[in-house]
């Protein structure tokens, strides 16, 4: 097995380095590569691993297995070669304000609540973090409010490989029992936590965290928040989402929520008028084919639920049943058919059958979706529908 050197921990800020290729050997992901030296991370503790390049040759994945911190290419590099490594900066620095970010909250939640966190991963776009127990909107307000706090105070952060003796003096978080060498990752004020991923050296670099969403999750609950430029680049797209917003409604960037709600008070006000013109004509439609047979009525531009009330409203006037059906764009029709003291089940199912159609209804009133695309629409018709 072949030692190599983690470049990552002695400085996290090593971009570029160089080193030996030990091995290179042909495996299932094409071919593995070993270095005396490396600033590449490998996947653990929650965090992904680095990308970048050997020389040329993309690493695609990094693991550490056996001991061995393999990178993962698809050319070979020969053994003994010297390669110059680059890693993926830029990338590497957003896992390290989201790792860091993490710590602080999961902290702060711990020494306020108790709470552990007992989930934790790091995606391109979020990260969540899985907590034990349930926190109130209020609470994740405070500790989102905090743990800006202790970012913006700028402390320096601390590691140490602590002796079993004086870790077993320590109160340190820690998601399972550990063995062998530990390596503690301390904020000031904020957490003190065993953790083998790649942290900002001072709590300013993280810049600010923002919680996104709460969930309930098992017995706890799933926070999704970012850090770092994520921050930024959320606020940048909030900020343009509420600046369009703002144009279309003639409103304040500040009051964008004040004229949305106008807005929806003046759309319930619309649909109220909309509603009562429509029982006027379903009133109307009704008293002109009172006392006929069947009738059947094609409408234009009717909801499902108008198609449901204009069947309802002239099956009460004529004697015999009422269909209504209205197009769609999509040249599928929306239908209604009913008939007082009237059981239309087996009637309807053939006519679903032959027009490719769906839904249900109370047994004297059926309302349903055709698919049938060769249907001619007409204004109005009076047809015996049985």
């Amino acid at each position: 097995m072949s030692e190599t050197r983690k470049l990552y921990y002695e400085d996290v800020y090593t971009k570029e380095f160089t080193a030996k290729v030990l091995e290179c050997r042909e495996g299932k992901k094409g071919y593995e590569i070993i270095l005396d030296q490396t600033a590449f991370y490998p996947e653990g503790g929650g965090q992904p691993c680095d990308l970048g390049m050997l020389n040329d040759v993309e690493v695609l994945e990094v693991h550490e297995k056996n001991g061995e911190i393999i990178h993962y290419t698809k050319e070979a590099i020969e053994p003994g070669k010297e390669v110059t490594g680059k890693i993926d900066w830029d990338r590497r620095f957003d896992l390290m304000q989201q790792h860091s970010g993490e710590h602080i909250v999961s902290g702060l939640v711990h020494a306020a609540y108790g709470y552990d966190n007992v989930g934790f991963h790091m995606s391109s776009d979020v990260l969540t973090v899985d907590l034990s127990g349930v926190l109130s909107e209020t609470q994740l307000a405070e500790i989102e409010a905090e743990t800006n706090r202790k970012i913006w105070e700028n402390s320096e952060v601390e590691i140490t490989y602590p002796s079993r003796e004086e870790l077993d003096k320590l109160d340190y978080r820690s998601k399972k029992e550990l063995t062998g060498q530990v390596r503690l990752v301390r904020f000031p004020g904020s957490d003190l936590c065993a953790c083998c991923g790649t942290h900002v050296t001072h709590t300013g670099e993280i810049g600010a965290v923002k919680i996104l969403t709460v969930e309930n999750f098992h017995e706890g609950i799933r926070l999704t928040m970012i850090c770092g430029k994520r921050v930024m680049d959320y606020l940048n797209m909030v900020n343009d989402q509420n600046r369009q917003v703002s144009m279309k409604l003639s409103a304040k960037i500040g009051e964008t929520a004040a004229a949305v709600t106008r807005l929806q008070d003046e759309n319930f006000r619309l649909k109220g008028q909309v509603n009562h013109m429509f029982d006027e004509l379903c009133t109307v439609e009704a008293k002109n084919w009172e006392g006929a047979g069947s009738v059947l009525l094609f409408h234009e531009g009717l909801e499902a639920d108008q198609v449901r009330r204009m069947a309802d409203a002239v099956m009460q006037k004529c004697s015999g049943c009422c269909a209504v059906f209205s197009a769609n764009g999509d040249g599928s029709y929306k239908y209604a058919i009913g008939e007082q003291n009237g059981d239309l089940r087996q009637f309807t199912k053939e006519m679903n059958a032959a027009l490719n159609g769906r839904g249900g209804g109370k047994h004297s009133l059926y309302r349903d979706l055709s698919r049938h695309q060769k249907m001619k629409s007409v204004s109005s018709s009076n047809s015996d529908l049985r």
